[in-house]
């Protein structure tokens, strides 16, 4: 699989997994606490940095009919008609390019997710860098084939997908002569459970889709993420509030700023902890070898006499010959007279 290119971010094999802060509705509708989300989010140590493009009437009718009522989802939802709750929670268009500035200043990267065609013309005349399809919208081929034809990045999450659903999302971004898709193992689950997660998907989906993968993340704390690392997750995204205190649609399952740290920590110093496959003292280790258990003469020898279990024994330091050698050297004379806390050598045999 080639490295995907998103802003100066390299993602693949080899790369850092690429974090990335959701800010979804945890603004507020305040464009000011919109642009403190993405100041936490750099302070964090994050790469990415992602909004929402959408209108309500872009996503539903404006209806309080028992169909559009949203039910069981979410307590923060529960009793809101959809248009309601996506009233609460959309950004406005004239804040898009405050917000991608404010990232670029701090030397992140800022996207979005369309959920309209009609986003995704918007958000190309702001020069929106890659486009995320969310789980929600992951059966509309159509969205996802135009953002696809941008010939930039197509992130999609994969939340409620069977597999016909996740071969046709694959295909669709590639009949458009696209190759930079990413998918992101997803619990459409607010917040998620870890034993919903099911994480050894992510390598499963590498192998059989050949395509990058990463974690969208609705659990609580850091240990999902961290796991999706060692697993090989290319991707981490998170959502980020300033405050879960705040409320929001949004805000039970986002991280606060510390908590946000402390993931981009963590998951960077697993995937550092993965390396290579290595046996034998690393370079690392060498200082170490002083400490491990060798053969030491263990009282005077005089020249000639025979090495015993009393005279020789297996102690600290490691200067001597290895333990496993013991049986070869007991029942051998000196050549010379030896010292007690002699490492013993061959050439003393």
């Amino acid at each position: 699989m080639q490295e995907i290119l998103i802003g100066d971010y390299r993602i693949g094999a080899g790369h850092l997994p690429f974090i990335i802060a959701e800010m979804s509705g945890n603004h507020g509708q305040s464009l000011e606490k919109a642009l403190e989300i993405v100041d936490a989010a750099a302070a964090a140590g994050c790469q990415g940095l992602k909004i929402q493009t959408s209108t309500p009437d872009m996503l539903t009718l404006n209806s309080r009919e028992p169909d559009f009522i949203v039910r069981g989802a979410n307590q923060d939802w529960e009793g809101q008609s959809l248009y309601e709750l996506y009233t609460t929670n959309y950004t406005p268009y004239e804040w898009h390019a405050a917000i991608f500035a404010r990232a670029q200043e701090h030397g992140m990267v800022a996207f979005s997710s369309p959920f309209g065609t009609e986003a995704i013309d918007f958000l190309e005349s702001v020069g929106c860098p890659a486009y995320k399809i969310a789980s929600f919208e992951n059966n509309w081929p159509e969205l996802i084939r135009h953002a696809a034809r941008t010939g930039k990045p197509v992130i999609i999450s994969t939340g409620m997908a069977d597999l016909a659903d996740l071969e046709r999302m694959v295909a669709a971004v590639r009949a458009e002569g696209n190759e930079q898709v990413i998918l992101l193992k997803c619990t459409s689950t607010y917040p998620a459970l870890p034993h919903n997660t099911n994480l050894a998907t992510i390598p499963h989906l590498r192998q059989m889709l050949g395509c990058h993968v990463g974690l969208s993340d609705h659990t609580m704390g850091t240990g999902v993420a961290v796991a999706a690392t060692v697993l090989g997750a290319a991707v981490i995204e998170k959502h980020l509030t300033l405050r879960r205190a705040d409320g929001g649609p949004d805000s039970s399952f986002s991280m606060e700023p510390d908590e946000m740290a402390r993931l981009v920590q963590e998951c960077r110093q697993a995937w550092q902890a993965l390396g290579t496959v290595q046996y034998g003292p690393t370079e690392a280790e060498r200082k170490s070898l002083a400490f491990r258990r060798s053969l030491y003469v263990v009282e005077d020898v005089a020249a000639g006499e025979v090495l015993t279990r009393q005279n020789v024994r297996v102690i600290r330091p490691g200067h001597g010959l290895p333990p496993h050698l013991l049986e070869q050297v007991l029942g051998r004379p000196v050549r010379q007279a030896v010292r007690r806390g002699t490492a013993l050598s061959w050439d003393l045999l």
